[in-house]
């Protein structure tokens, strides 16, 4: 029988095919150019996660941007969860979130997951990632709130990130009506989603109106360097697969709009670039070796410990962007024991 998870699951990996030609492998070198990967790093892909590294992965351009969208709006939709959902509009602003509670609600206020899709910040909407945010909810026995933020480029920082921080301060002023613990209410988010949960952990902090308990940062775009000569570090196993250097610069790009990187906001555009991370909520990270943003995410995690913030990272070998998305993959099913462990313990 096909669970919620595992369709949702092939359906995403579906989408990283559609239209997309098979790749072509190369042996692996690394030596490379400054930028970029030329040379395949197939030959470290965990043999249970090839199916990622099969296909090519979208180029992305401000011309073919609305074909992607397109392919990939097409195949979430099937993903969709109506008769589980409710959805809400924030007053005042331009966002809202899709609510998915557990079948069995306990007794009392529940904790609460603000969850934020990934998509480069420039793809993907809400819809199609219900069916694991209700996976979510049955496995943690806590409210999940799947917010609808704004795409870049149509609207740069702050956005999107001003979007998801409207949801969290919905969700904790009107805890008591939705049968939420207002100090339990936790940040989560995968790939620009992950970025932006962290971006919106500093905000809160920041502004001092809304309390995150925790943050779930599941491979998190973090720093905006990324794929420039500009990154501290250029790791030539990392970046092939799934999500690229190209692509994240052109969401970095878009994101970024007529942003000068010269005021306090950075952190809330770029979390690598915040001044000080002391004060933001434990932290749960996670991701792969062969990850475009292994490096970003490392450095974030150390950065938080070196300023207190508890935390806890995982990095799991062979497995390159988008891997827990991969029914029965080895290191997919060890990330979801190590995320229900960080559930238990910090929702």
């Amino acid at each position: 029988m096909t669970t919620r998870r595992g369709f949702l699951a092939a359906s995403a990996v579906a989408a990283l095919g559609t239209a997309v030609p098979p790749r072509v492998h190369a042996e692996f070198s690394p030596a490379g150019p400054a930028v970029d990967v030329v040379q395949s790093t197939y030959v470290l892909v965990h043999p249970d996660l090839r199916m990622l590294a099969d296909v090519s992965p979208f180029d992305i351009t401000a011309e073919t941007l609305p074909q992607v969208r397109a392919v990939v709006n097409a195949t979430g939709a099937a993903r969709a969860m109506p008769d589980k959902v409710e959805i809400v509009d924030v007053p005042g602003s331009p966002a809202s979130f899709r609510l998915l509670r557990p079948e069995l609600t306990p007794e009392g206020s529940m904790p609460c997951i603000l969850f934020i899709h990934g998509g480069g910040m420039i793809l993907n909407q809400a819809q199609s990632f219900d069916a694991l945010c209700y996976d979510f909810a049955q496995r943690t026995g806590a409210l999940v709130a799947n917010a609808e933020y704004r795409l870049a480029p149509e609207a740069p920082f702050p956005g999107p990130v001003e979007d998801c921080y409207a949801v969290l301060r919905y969700l904790h002023d009107n805890a008591a009506v939705l049968g939420i613990d207002p100090a339990h209410i936790s940040v989560m988010g995968q790939s620009a989603g992950g970025g932006l949960a962290a971006a919106l952990a500093i905000l809160a902090r920041d502004r001092g109106e809304v309390p995150v308990k925790a943050q779930f940062l599941i491979y998190p775009m973090l720093d905006y360097r990324t794929g420039t000569t500009a990154a501290p570090v250029n790791n030539l196993t990392t970046g092939e697969f799934v999500w690229t250097r190209a692509n994240t610069r052109f969401g970095w790009d878009a994101l970024r709009g007529d942003y000068k990187l010269d005021d306090s906001r950075i952190g809330q555009f770029s979390p690598s670039h915040v001044p000080s991370t002391a004060g933001l909520p434990a932290a749960f990270v996670a991701v792969g070796d062969l990850d475009l943003f292994l490096e970003e995410d490392t450095e974030y995690v150390l950065r938080m410990v070196r300023e207190r913030v508890p935390c806890e990272l995982h990095i799991y070998a062979g497995a390159p962007h988008g891997f827990d998305m991969v029914p029965g993959a080895a290191s997919a099913k060890a990330h979801d024991a190590n995320l229900n462990a960080a559930f238990s313990r910090l929702l």
